[in-house]
Protein backbone atom coordinates (compact mmCIF):
# COMPACT_ATOMS: atom_id res chain seq x y z
CA UNK A 1 0.00 0.00 0.00
CA UNK A 2 1.54 3.49 -1.26
CA UNK A 3 -1.47 5.26 0.06
CA UNK A 4 -2.38 6.41 -3.61
CA UNK A 5 -6.19 7.07 -4.13
CA UNK A 6 -6.23 5.18 -6.78
CA UNK A 7 -7.22 1.44 -6.65
CA UNK A 8 -4.55 -1.46 -6.87
CA UNK A 9 -4.08 -2.81 -9.93
CA UNK A 10 -2.50 -6.72 -10.26
CA UNK A 11 0.81 -4.90 -11.90
CA UNK A 12 1.05 -2.92 -8.94
CA UNK A 13 4.12 -3.64 -6.99
CA UNK A 14 3.93 -5.96 -4.45
CA UNK A 15 4.88 -5.40 -0.31
CA UNK A 16 3.43 -4.55 3.13
CA UNK A 17 4.29 -2.52 6.18
CA UNK A 18 2.98 -5.25 8.54
CA UNK A 19 3.85 -9.25 8.85
CA UNK A 20 0.07 -10.19 7.32
CA UNK A 21 0.25 -7.75 4.76
CA UNK A 22 3.91 -9.09 3.63
CA UNK A 23 3.14 -12.99 4.09
CA UNK A 24 1.04 -12.23 0.76
CA UNK A 25 3.02 -10.08 -1.17
CA UNK A 26 5.59 -12.95 -0.54
CA UNK A 27 3.26 -15.69 -1.79
CA UNK A 28 2.17 -13.80 -4.93
CA UNK A 29 6.20 -13.63 -5.44
CA UNK A 30 6.99 -16.96 -4.82
CA UNK A 31 3.62 -17.70 -7.24
CA UNK A 32 5.12 -16.18 -9.87
CA UNK A 33 8.90 -17.26 -9.57
CA UNK A 34 7.46 -20.47 -10.06
CA UNK A 35 4.88 -19.87 -12.90
CA UNK A 36 8.49 -17.80 -14.60
CA UNK A 37 10.72 -20.71 -14.24
CA UNK A 38 8.41 -24.02 -14.46
CA UNK A 39 5.30 -22.99 -16.20
CA UNK A 40 6.26 -20.27 -18.82
CA UNK A 41 3.70 -19.45 -20.87
CA UNK A 42 5.66 -18.44 -24.22
CA UNK A 43 6.33 -22.01 -24.33
CA UNK A 44 2.43 -23.22 -23.94
CA UNK A 45 2.60 -25.80 -26.87
CA UNK A 46 4.94 -27.86 -23.91
CA UNK A 47 2.94 -26.84 -20.91
CA UNK A 48 0.29 -28.45 -19.25
CA UNK A 49 -0.05 -26.83 -16.42
CA UNK A 50 -1.68 -23.09 -15.81
CA UNK A 51 -0.98 -20.92 -12.32
CA UNK A 52 -2.82 -18.36 -11.55
CA UNK A 53 -3.31 -16.22 -8.70
CA UNK A 54 -6.58 -14.17 -7.39
CA UNK A 55 -6.82 -11.37 -5.14
CA UNK A 56 -10.28 -10.84 -3.11
CA UNK A 57 -11.90 -7.50 -1.38
CA UNK A 58 -12.84 -8.42 2.42
CA UNK A 59 -14.41 -11.15 2.25
CA UNK A 60 -18.10 -11.13 4.02
CA UNK A 61 -20.87 -13.74 4.81
CA UNK A 62 -22.63 -16.31 6.77
CA UNK A 63 -20.37 -19.11 8.56
CA UNK A 64 -17.00 -17.22 9.23
CA UNK A 65 -16.30 -17.38 12.54
CA UNK A 66 -12.89 -16.40 12.37
CA UNK A 67 -10.91 -14.40 14.99
CA UNK A 68 -10.69 -10.46 15.04
CA UNK A 69 -12.42 -9.99 11.86
CA UNK A 70 -15.60 -7.68 11.68
CA UNK A 71 -18.57 -9.72 10.94
CA UNK A 72 -17.48 -12.62 13.00
CA UNK A 73 -16.87 -10.46 15.94
CA UNK A 74 -20.05 -8.60 15.55
CA UNK A 75 -22.09 -11.33 15.40
CA UNK A 76 -20.30 -13.49 18.34
CA UNK A 77 -21.29 -10.45 20.44
CA UNK A 78 -24.81 -10.87 18.94
CA UNK A 79 -25.41 -14.24 19.47
CA UNK A 80 -23.98 -13.68 23.37
CA UNK A 81 -25.58 -10.49 23.91
CA UNK A 82 -21.94 -8.69 24.56
CA UNK A 83 -20.24 -5.62 24.33
CA UNK A 84 -18.32 -5.40 20.86
CA UNK A 85 -15.07 -4.22 20.60
CA UNK A 86 -13.99 -2.56 16.85
CA UNK A 87 -11.21 -1.65 15.82
CA UNK A 88 -10.52 1.38 13.62
CA UNK A 89 -14.00 2.30 12.72
CA UNK A 90 -12.94 4.51 10.35
CA UNK A 91 -10.89 2.22 8.25
CA UNK A 92 -12.31 1.86 4.15
CA UNK A 93 -12.45 -1.82 3.00
CA UNK A 94 -12.89 -3.07 -0.05
CA UNK A 95 -16.06 -5.46 1.19
CA UNK A 96 -17.94 -8.04 -1.03
CA UNK A 97 -20.13 -11.62 -0.63
CA UNK A 98 -17.84 -14.35 -0.49
CA UNK A 99 -20.05 -15.90 -3.67
CA UNK A 100 -18.91 -12.54 -5.93
CA UNK A 101 -15.01 -14.08 -5.67
CA UNK A 102 -15.62 -17.51 -5.53
CA UNK A 103 -17.69 -17.07 -9.02
CA UNK A 104 -14.68 -15.13 -10.39
CA UNK A 105 -12.42 -18.35 -9.13
CA UNK A 106 -14.55 -21.18 -10.93
CA UNK A 107 -14.38 -18.67 -14.21
CA UNK A 108 -11.00 -18.34 -14.34
CA UNK A 109 -10.68 -22.24 -13.60
CA UNK A 110 -12.59 -22.87 -16.30
CA UNK A 111 -10.13 -20.89 -18.59
CA UNK A 112 -7.11 -22.27 -17.25
CA UNK A 113 -8.31 -26.01 -17.29
CA UNK A 114 -9.11 -25.76 -20.83
CA UNK A 115 -5.59 -24.89 -21.51
CA UNK A 116 -5.73 -21.39 -21.78
CA UNK A 117 -2.29 -20.34 -20.98
CA UNK A 118 -2.78 -16.60 -21.48
CA UNK A 119 -5.06 -16.17 -18.16
CA UNK A 120 -2.24 -17.54 -15.94
CA UNK A 121 -1.63 -14.64 -14.17
CA UNK A 122 -2.52 -12.50 -11.31
CA UNK A 123 -6.27 -11.34 -11.20
CA UNK A 124 -8.13 -8.96 -8.74
CA UNK A 125 -11.95 -9.88 -7.49
CA UNK A 126 -13.63 -6.42 -5.56
CA UNK A 127 -16.52 -4.45 -5.54
CA UNK A 128 -16.42 -1.67 -7.30
CA UNK A 129 -14.58 1.63 -6.29
CA UNK A 130 -17.33 3.97 -5.42
CA UNK A 131 -19.06 1.02 -3.43
CA UNK A 132 -16.50 0.60 -0.67
CA UNK A 133 -17.41 1.62 3.18
CA UNK A 134 -15.90 2.20 5.98
CA UNK A 135 -16.16 -0.30 9.50
CA UNK A 136 -18.48 1.75 11.24
CA UNK A 137 -20.81 1.75 8.23
CA UNK A 138 -20.99 -1.81 7.53
CA UNK A 139 -21.45 -1.98 11.33
CA UNK A 140 -23.98 0.35 11.63
CA UNK A 141 -25.85 -1.38 8.58
CA UNK A 142 -25.67 -4.69 10.21
CA UNK A 143 -27.36 -3.50 13.71
CA UNK A 144 -30.00 -2.05 11.89
CA UNK A 145 -30.93 -4.57 9.79
CA UNK A 146 -30.27 -7.75 12.90
CA UNK A 147 -32.61 -4.87 15.22
CA UNK A 148 -30.04 -4.96 18.38
CA UNK A 149 -28.79 -1.89 20.23
CA UNK A 150 -25.25 -4.12 21.59
CA UNK A 151 -23.36 -1.82 23.43
CA UNK A 152 -20.25 -1.17 20.57
CA UNK A 153 -16.80 0.05 21.92
CA UNK A 154 -14.59 1.34 19.32
CA UNK A 155 -10.89 1.70 19.75
CA UNK A 156 -7.65 2.35 17.66
CA UNK A 157 -5.33 -0.86 17.28
CA UNK A 158 -1.57 -0.53 18.00
CA UNK A 159 -0.84 -2.68 15.07
CA UNK A 160 -0.45 -0.79 11.82
CA UNK A 161 -3.09 -1.33 9.43
CA UNK A 162 -3.60 0.52 6.08
CA UNK A 163 -6.90 3.32 6.14
CA UNK A 164 -7.96 3.12 2.57
CA UNK A 165 -7.58 -0.03 0.50
CA UNK A 166 -9.51 -0.86 -3.05
CA UNK A 167 -8.84 -3.09 -5.59
CA UNK A 168 -9.04 -2.40 -9.37
CA UNK A 169 -10.79 -5.64 -11.20
CA UNK A 170 -10.70 -4.16 -14.65
CA UNK A 171 -8.84 -7.37 -15.71
CA UNK A 172 -11.59 -9.52 -14.58
CA UNK A 173 -14.43 -7.74 -16.36
CA UNK A 174 -12.85 -7.38 -19.50
CA UNK A 175 -10.78 -10.91 -19.78
CA UNK A 176 -13.54 -13.13 -17.18
CA UNK A 177 -16.76 -11.44 -18.13
CA UNK A 178 -16.83 -11.27 -14.28
CA UNK A 179 -19.18 -8.53 -12.82
CA UNK A 180 -19.91 -7.97 -9.06
CA UNK A 181 -23.48 -8.49 -8.25
CA UNK A 182 -24.62 -8.45 -4.97
CA UNK A 183 -24.67 -5.01 -3.19
CA UNK A 184 -23.71 -4.35 -0.05
CA UNK A 185 -27.23 -4.08 1.85
CA UNK A 186 -27.88 -7.65 -0.15
CA UNK A 187 -25.01 -8.82 1.48
CA UNK A 188 -25.91 -7.45 4.71
CA UNK A 189 -29.42 -9.05 4.44
CA UNK A 190 -27.79 -12.69 3.78
CA UNK A 191 -25.07 -12.65 6.33
CA UNK A 192 -28.32 -11.79 9.09
CA UNK A 193 -30.22 -13.87 7.57
CA UNK A 194 -27.71 -17.18 7.93
CA UNK A 195 -26.28 -15.81 11.41
CA UNK A 196 -29.70 -15.83 12.62
CA UNK A 197 -30.90 -19.25 11.28
CA UNK A 198 -27.79 -20.74 13.16
CA UNK A 199 -29.06 -18.83 16.13
CA UNK A 200 -32.46 -20.46 15.86
CA UNK A 201 -30.65 -24.18 15.52
CA UNK A 202 -32.40 -24.33 12.02
CA UNK A 203 -30.96 -25.76 8.82
CA UNK A 204 -27.67 -23.57 7.74
CA UNK A 205 -26.74 -25.94 4.82
CA UNK A 206 -30.53 -25.28 3.44
CA UNK A 207 -29.32 -21.68 3.98
CA UNK A 208 -26.56 -21.74 2.13
CA UNK A 209 -27.83 -23.41 -0.58
CA UNK A 210 -30.49 -20.90 -1.05
CA UNK A 211 -28.47 -18.13 -1.14
CA UNK A 212 -26.04 -19.58 -3.67
CA UNK A 213 -29.31 -20.22 -5.72
CA UNK A 214 -30.79 -16.71 -5.00
CA UNK A 215 -26.71 -15.23 -6.35
CA UNK A 216 -26.60 -17.56 -9.51
CA UNK A 217 -30.31 -15.89 -10.54
CA UNK A 218 -28.97 -12.37 -10.46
Amino acid sequence: NTNKIEPYTEEDPMGGHDPYSSSKGCSELITSAFRNSFFDISKSNQQKISVASVRAGNVIGGGDWSKDRLIPDVMKGFLKNEKIQIRNPDSIRPWQFVLEPLNGYLLLAEKLLNKKFEFASSWNFGPDENKTFSVKTILDKIRTKWGLETFVEFKTSNIHEENNLVLNSDKAKKNLNWQPKVNIDLAIDWIVEWYKTYHENKDIRKISENQIEKYLKL
